[in-house]
């Protein structure tokens, strides 16, 4: 099910403070003058995430979001979240947790986790937040605390997971919010779906970090905020997708 709602959440609101983030780190980061983290080579990927050159049937067990194919996992609910007029990200809601993902253009021989990983840090501690970065199941990523403002007000800070992953010609982005940033047992599936989502960067020319722009699938359904729909008998999401007890239900984020 397909749905347009505001940005409400918990995990909305750290996958919605990421685009921020990136803006005030490459602001900061180009107004810095000090060393530059040099980019390595791409790391062999042997449990994911993949291009698609490297699985037969990508789209098996995956909802295709033309540069995304994201796992379907049981109850989870799947956002898109649009810039101007192109859909840019996707958001897996489990629960308490989440993890958005966004894929993004690379140089052919080097990768870019490096640089960005750099570029996040020097934005949130300049915004008064706190990072640690260290080696986490899928590589080394950033353990941070986000300014945020709570309901009541007050100054506060939410913790979220920033894992990145260098594949050829393209990066992919996770941001893990909620329960899955503070518990490991909660984190387990969502990077278990970062792993195997597959990336589709397409042959055309694209300058680094562009982003890898996404589409809703052709049998896509948008409902108006808060109306509920039982998943459609004929829907692809809850006949391929064996495991889905109900679709996907995707919400556009503006």
């Amino acid at each position: 099910m397909f749905g347009r709602r505001k940005n409400s959440s918990a995990a909305d609101d750290a996958a919605s403070e990421t685009e921020q983030v990136g803006d005030d780190a490459r602001a900061a980061t180009d107004a810095d003058d000090g060393p530059r983290r040099g980019n390595l080579p791409p790391a062999p990927r042997p449990d994911g995430p993949w291009d698609v050159s490297e699985l037969r049937e990508p789209g098996d067990g995956r909802v295709d979001l033309g540069g995304l194919f994201v796992p379907g996992v049981e109850g989870m609910e799947l956002r898109v979240e649009v810039a101007g007029d192109a859909i840019v990200a996707a958001t897996v809601v489990l629960g308490d947790s989440a993890v958005q993902l966004q894929a993004f253009a690379a140089p052919k021989r080097e990768g870019i986790w490096g640089e960005v990983r750099e570029e996040i840090a020097t934005g949130i501690t300049r915004q008064g937040g706190i990072i640690d970065e260290v080696e986490g199941p899928l590589g080394w990523e950033l353990r941070a605390q986000v300014p945020i403002q709570l309901p009541d007000g007050k100054s506060g800070h939410q913790v979220v997971r920033f894992v990145g992953v260098d594949g050829p010609r393209w990066f992919l982005r996770g941001v893990i919010s909620g329960q899955g940033a503070v518990q490991p047992q909660a984190a387990g599936v969502l990077e278990q779906i970062l792993r195997d989502t597959v990336v589709v960067r397409g042959e055309g020319p694209m300058a680094p970090r562009d982003p890898i722009v996404l589409k809703l699938p052709d049998d896509a359904q948008m409902v108006p905020e808060g109306v509920q729909q039982e998943s459609q008998s004929g829907s692809r999401f809850s006949g391929d997708l064996g495991q889905l007890a109900r679709g996907p239900e995707i919400s556009e984020i503006r």
